[in-house]
């Protein structure tokens, strides 16, 4: 060969693309090729995305080769990425090309903080970027290689080794392979069995449409749960997957009962608006409280989960926190808790005194079991001022479904459950923009585009934090909502 093979890894923090480069220099090396890497390192915002890049060339007698520190568009022969926007990014960039790249990537999803904090649903499209891989690349390899590589105890940078050995884009066999990660010396076994997985999925190497799939109507082995199962399956049959989904949700949220709950809310609603039903009402009722938060931050497994995805190294694990008094007071009573909001200045103080800024170290027993008592308090939520608040607002909301007769005015009413998500002054922004968009829908709803206006008020509503973009599509109602005045 009279040109480098050239290799881009792009990855995040804890998916071992440092290592994985390591590897394919250090086989590369042990082959007689001559082989250089650089590192281009990422921000927070997805924990670090870093761009890896290689070039590797077989000895050439009498010649030394120059080898370039960065990746070139339209120049890279092997795209490696460790996550499925990681991918998108590379095809973004130019590096894949359908001329010569073989792409291999993970289906996986890590979101960014961008989707996880954007008003509504921030996720990224996945099915675009399976539509541009498989217009892009010369070959596109790309199955979850996370869920393999939780299954072999390793992280996913021995799966894509694996899967890279089975494209045959390197000139080295398989034993070449496998001897880089023993002579390594770190987390053999696991990465063996992790190369192996991934060896194997890249044979038949599927193209996910979906990269989340919801669970079916079918039996747990828990008697309050399965009938619960039994009883949505008698509900259209479009809607199975999402009322499996939201019933899942909703019981980890509360209880049993509470599923009961759903499904008597999803069931007083058209058949028509089943599945939508099914989606927004559970959003609704799994809203996020203090407890939820503890439920979340103690909940079995994560310490575990949190090794993994560090590389197994021993960690201290800070949570960082900012309650504010009404998230407290929200655990009261109804009566007590709407009676101490009143009294502002009291409120005030004690958000001065006893909130603020925590930082609550989950590692260790005192941080761990104050948020344990917490979540703890799962029992009593029901009985809760916040709860209450939530309910009222559910009830009103499904209300004004059931008063509208048109059925894509009553699916955009649900969907309006979209603008409120988070805690604390995200929740707080979220309700104000849903209230707003809410009251332009009952001045709407004597029209016969109602429904097309509710989703261009909920569109705006999405596009900016502020809502200023819903100022301007409220300010365009009521240009034409006003009654003219006779001369």
């Amino acid at each position: 060969m009279d040109r480098p093979i050239t290799i881009a890894v792009l990855a995040i923090g804890g998916q071992g693309g440092g290592v994985l480069v390591d590897w394919i220099v250090a086989m590369a090396e042990r082959e007689g090729w001559r082989a250089q890497s650089t590192s281009v390192p990422g921000v927070a915002q997805r924990t670090g995305a870093t761009i890896y890049y290689v070039e590797t060339i077989a000895p050439m007698p009498g010649r030394e080769p120059v080898f370039s520190a960065m990746a070139a568009p339209g120049d890279v022969d092997i795209v490696i990425a460790a996550e499925w926007m990681e991918a998108g990014r590379a095809i973004q960039r130019g590096m894949v090309t359908p001329d010569r790249t073989t792409l291999i990537a993970s289906t996986h999803r890590t979101f960014a903080v961008s989707e996880k904090s954007a008003p509504g649903d921030g996720a990224a499209d996945s099915g675009a970027v399976t539509a541009a891989g498989r217009a892009a690349a010369a070959r596109f390899v790309a199955f979850d290689m996370a869920a393999l590589a939780e299954q072999a105890g390793s992280v996913v940078s021995s799966v894509l080794f694996g899967a890279l050995c089975r494209t045959g884009a390197l000139p080295f066999n398989r034993a070449a392979f496998e001897a880089v990660i023993v002579e390594a010396g770190v987390g053999v076994q696991g990465s063996l069995r992790g190369f192996a997985l991934g060896f194997d999925g890249g044979q038949a190497a599927p193209v996910a449409q979906s990269v989340a799939e919801s669970p079916a109507l079918r039996p747990v082995g828990q008697a309050d749960y399965d009938a619960l199962l039994v009883r949505a399956a008698r509900l259209p049959a479009e809607s199975h997957v999402m009322l499996a989904e939201g019933l899942r949700h909703v019981v980890a949220f509360q209880d049993s009962a509470y599923g009961a709950t759903y499904l008597d809310l999803v069931e007083s609603l058209p058949t028509t608006l089943t599945e939508t039903a099914a989606k927004y009402i559970a959003r609704a009722m799994v809203y996020d409280d203090v407890i939820r938060v503890a439920c979340l931050k103690t909940q079995p497994g994560r310490a575990g989960r949190i090794q993994r995805e560090m590389g197994g190294d021993i960690i201290a694990t800070t949570e960082f926190m900012h309650p504010r008094m009404v998230e407290l007071l929200g655990l009261l009573p109804p009566g007590l808790g709407a009676a101490l909001a009143r009294r502002t200045r009291l409120v005030a103080w004690l958000d001065r005194v006893f909130c603020g800024p925590r930082r609550v170290r989950t590692d260790r027993i005192g941080g761990f079991l104050l948020l344990y008592l917490v979540a703890g308090l799962r029992g009593w939520r029901r009985r809760s001022w916040r709860h209450a608040q939530e309910w009222q607002r559910i009830e009103a909301w499904l209300a004004s479904v059931r008063a509208t007769s048109e059925p894509a005015l009553a699916a955009e009413l649900l969907a309006n459950q979209r603008l409120i998500k988070g805690y604390s002054e995200t929740h707080a922004r979220g309700l104000d923009k849903f209230s707003r968009v809410a009251a332009g829908a009952e001045r709407l709803a004597k029209r016969a585009d109602a429904a097309a206006w509710v989703r261009r008020l909920r569109e705006a509503a999405l596009q900016d934090e502020q809502g200023i973009a819903l100022d301007e599509a409220l300010r365009t109602v009521d240009s034409f909502l006003e009654e003219r005045i006779p001369a």
